[in-house]
């Protein structure tokens, strides 16, 4: 499901219009972003949690010389399923 279509999807079982659902829907995620870039968790009880995870500097390869390589370190966004999103999933 894209993006496009989770909206159809909103507005359909809502009843609220596709404009505003795509409103809302890009309201939080936009807010979702803004929390992380400050490394602040966003946690939904029942869905999961969104949050940013550093990952060490690590050495790498060039798969076309063969030569090593410091890849830096970086911060990325994780997110952890909740318990009920984890047990709808496992039917």
């Amino acid at each position: 499901m894209n993006k496009t279509e989770l909206i159809q999807r909103v507005a359909e079982e809502t009843g609220f219009s596709r404009k505003n659902v795509e409103i809302g829907l890009n309201a939080a995620i936009e807010l979702i972003t803004k929390a992380l870039a400050a490394e602040e968790k966003v946690q939904i009880v029942g869905f999961g949690a969104f949050e940013t995870k550093t990952r060490a500097e690590r050495m790498g390869r060039n798969p076309k010389t063969g030569e090593d390589i410091p890849i830096p370190a970086s911060k990325v966004p994780a997110f952890k399923a909740g318990k009920a999103l984890k047990d709808a999933v496992d039917c």
